[in-house]
């Protein structure tokens, strides 16, 4: 991979990691078409997936001080019921990928038929989303296991995280904002956790293809346009404009699907 390859595949992390279209599946997408070694491109996936950690603690960095000074009051407040609310969240993307953490790094293989499919079902989701009914209710210890178990699904390539979650939160009733800002924070822990994993593991120490320079140009390409994303994403849950998402996953999951049958 060079540092232009790693321009693009940077941008298109920190794009789709926030908007609801599959960063994963876009990743995939573009390491084919890019001609990139999907498994000796681990290292630059981890190093785009924590540049875009980094852009959602800068853009949300009031909230999660906010979160962390009512925390360390050690009371039940407003600030620790959130945070519970967040590791409920968690609880079903952990189990799975402690369970089955060898079977889903398989999936990343620049599979054009999982991702196309899946992206279809991305379409599906977020089109059934934008035309439910909203009662503007806070979300719920319920609510948050529901939408983490969305969130587990999402570890598929194709399947948007950040559209699974906030399309069930919207079916759920939940409040547009509300459940924009639950969907980013919820997903800094696992991101992190994943990352972690591997590098105990061992997995980022083996034979690679890419440069250092490769690595710093893909960094931070995912981190300025994760920031962007970011702000625009929020701004367009709250207007109820998921409809052209579903539109667009529909459009470069059936590309996928052809290319799939008929080119590769």
């Amino acid at each position: 991979m060079n540092w232009f390859e790693a321009l693009i595949l940077g941008i298109v992390q920190g794009l789709t990691e926030f908007l609801p279209v599959s960063s994963s599946g876009h990743l995939e997408i573009g390491k084919v078409m890019l001609g990139v070694d999907a498994e000796k491109s681990l290292i630059f996936t981890v190093v785009v997936h924590g540049a875009t950690v980094l852009s959602t603690i800068v853009v949300f960095w009031k909230d999660l001080f906010k979160l962390l000074k009512g925390f360390l009051a050690f009371k039940m407040n407003e600030e620790t019921a959130y945070l519970l609310k967040i590791v409920v969240s968690m609880i079903p993307v952990l189990i799975l990928g402690f369970t089955f953490a060898d079977e889903i790094e398989m999936l990343f293989t620049g599979n054009m038929l999982i991702v196309g499919s899946m992206l279809i079902v991305t379409a599906a989701l977020l089109a059934f989303s934008n035309y439910a009914k909203q009662q503007e209710k806070e979300i719920s210890y319920v609510d948050s296991f529901i939408i983490g178990i969305s969130q587990a699904f999402a570890v598929i390539p194709g399947i948007s995280r950040s559209g699974a979650t906030i399309s069930t939160g919207l079916l759920l009733k939940n409040k547009k904002d509300g459940i924009a800002r639950f969907s980013f924070l919820m997903v800094l822990v696992p991101i992190i956790g994943a990352n972690l994993k591997d590098l105990m593991d061992g997995k980022l120490s083996g034979e690679s293809n890419i440069s250092v320079m490769a690595l710093i140009v893909g960094f931070s390409a995912a981190f300025i346009s994760g920031l962007l994303a970011c702000k625009w994403m929020i701004g367009v849950v709250k207007k109820g404009k998921l409809i052209y998402f579903a539109l667009y996953c529909f459009i470069v999951g059936s590309m996928a699907l052809v290319y799939y049958f008929f080119f590769r």
